[in-house]
């Protein structure tokens, strides 16, 4: 799926504004000159899928732009001496402002993908082909919008709804104003219950598309974000229970292995393939930026502050050796080396560390222990902490200690909290779990806590109130300043 790549797709822009638009009437997709088999509509989704891990002469998006978003300007990250972009440096103090080139990639990408679903789903009912086959394709794409729209509502609040490809190349038809937080919320969920009709399973050549479980289980982190807990706890147990073969991998290190890609664990994942860069695009950038060799040289990205990060880990919790590399053996001289600081290392390709661009180690966007985890805390907040929060809570720690996940095991298990101290402890779980897989940024926001964590690290004690939400584009604004208000703060 992610080798069929269309080229009048890849180009696709952002209409909300017209900064770096540059088209003319031909370079629109449209039924007399694209969409006319079943064929064209299967590769338009697959460009679609692409919006996730390619981007023309840029990292991108789930390759690790989104990751300085999402955790660089949290507590945990920080850039390197590596590092020379000014604006990345700003984003890890959290200094920067709406002329950051982060942030406008951020939404630029994200307003790509989101015109690449329109594309297919205004177009796709007008081929010719299996009506099943349509309707999987346009939910498919669906699936993407829904999911893209929930980074840009978390990362941006209101932001507009585009949701049909343009028709015209004017300026004044091209501006889309802020939508309200609930109006995206809204179009979010359509989007993803639509998705919930999608096949439960594909062959092993579709291997990595949008299933029911996926867009269950996206619902379920919006319902949690939201704070509607009934529906995070509903949505969440449908994952759980719906027959979809979901469980954790016994050994934590599996998840991030590349021969055990699409496994039991992984809901939905982004996928990542050898060489995927050397088309021009910038596939996953995270080995080259989180390795730079068997040397002191710090790389782009590295962790905020040992004491805080890595030594809260006991020296059993196998999480600990997989999110992060204090040693590793050089495969050229085969002797052990000490990094002067713990480097990160899920994204790193142990058998092949000599050429960073051959990493092929997917993003996990949502995985089983994010579900059981979610669970559990819309438990906790809605009525306390039971038995079945604290048995989806231990499960994960189980795994994490090496025990057997559904065997209650006293030497790791948690009992006896009450609601404030559960809260404490799944909050504890998830900074240890998801290491650089995208989620701690969202996790301190939803939970009100980021000021308060971020200001833990001295060189990060810019963060206010006003990094719980990021600035919109100021090149965006200047297309359209009225329609596009910032957020406080910048």
């Amino acid at each position: 799926m992610k080798k069929i790549i269309i080229t009048i797709l890849l180009s696709a822009g952002l209409f909300t504004s017209c900064a770096d638009l540059e088209v003319t009437p031909t370079s629109f997709v449209t039924e007399d000159n694209y969409f006319i088999t079943q064929d064209n509509a299967t590769a338009s989704v697959a460009a679609v899928y692409a919006s996730l891990s390619l981007d023309p002469g840029e990292q991108s998006l789930f390759g690790r732009n989104l990751y300085f978003l999402t955790d660089m300007a949290t507590d945990y990250a920080a850039a390197g001496v590596s590092a020379t972009n000014p604006q990345v440096r700003a984003l890890s103090s959290l200094t920067h402002d709406a002329t950051s080139d982060r942030v406008q990639v951020a939404w630029r990408q994200i307003y790509a993908g989101i015109n690449r679903a329109n594309v297919s789903i205004d177009n796709i009912p007008k081929v010719t082909g299996s009506e099943v086959v349509k309707t999987r394709l346009i939910n498919e794409a669906k699936f993407i919008r829904g999911l893209l729209y929930f980074q840009a509502v978390r990362l941006w609040g209101g932001v507009p709804i585009v949701l049909h490809e343009p028709t015209s190349i004017q300026l004044e038809t091209l501006k889309t104003n802020r939508a309200t937080v609930d109006e995206v919320y809204t179009q979010i969920i359509a989007d993803l219950t639509d998705a919930e009709a999608l096949p439960a399973s594909y062959t092993a050549a579709d291997a990595g598309r949008a299933t029911p479980g996926a867009a269950k289980a996206i619902l379920a982190k919006v319902y949690l974000t939201r704070k509607d807990w009934p529906n995070a706890i509903l949505k969440a147990r449908e994952v759980i229970n719906g027959g979809y073969g979901y469980a954790l991998f016994e050994n934590f290190q599996d998840i991030f292995t590349k021969t055990k890609k699409n496994g039991k664990e992984h809901i939905f994942s982004v996928q990542f393939e050898p060489n995927q860069a050397g088309n021009g695009s910038s596939g996953s950038t995270f080995q080259s930026t989180s390795f730079t060799g068997f040397t002191a040289t710090e790389p782009a990205d590295i962790i905020s502050d040992v004491a805080l990060f890595y030594d809260i880990y006991d020296a059993a919790d196998t999480r600990r050796d997989v999110s992060y590399a204090k040693q590793l053996v050089n495969p050229t001289t085969g002797a052990l080396y000490t990094f002067p600081k713990p480097i990160f290392k899920k994204y790193l390709d142990l058998t092949n560390l000599a050429t960073p661009s051959n990493v092929a180690i997917n993003f996990p966007v949502i995985r089983y222990a994010d579900i059981l985890l979610s669970l559990a805390e819309a438990i906790n907040e809605q009525s306390g902490p039971t038995a079945e929060s604290y048995e989806l809570l231990n499960e994960v720690r189980r795994r994490a200690y090496g025990k057997a996940i559904t065997t209650p095991d006293a030497t790791v298990d948690l009992s006896g909290l009450t609601q404030t101290t559960f809260r404490a402890a799944i909050q504890e779980e998830r900074k240890k779990e998801f290491v650089q897989e995208g989620q701690r940024w969202y996790d301190l926001v939803r939970w009100g806590t980021l000021v308060t964590e971020v200001k833990k690290v001295t060189a990060k004690n810019s963060v206010s109130e006003r990094n719980n939400l990021y600035p919109i584009p100021q090149s965006e604004r200047n297309i359209n300043p009225d329609g596009l208000p910032q957020n406080p703060g910048y």
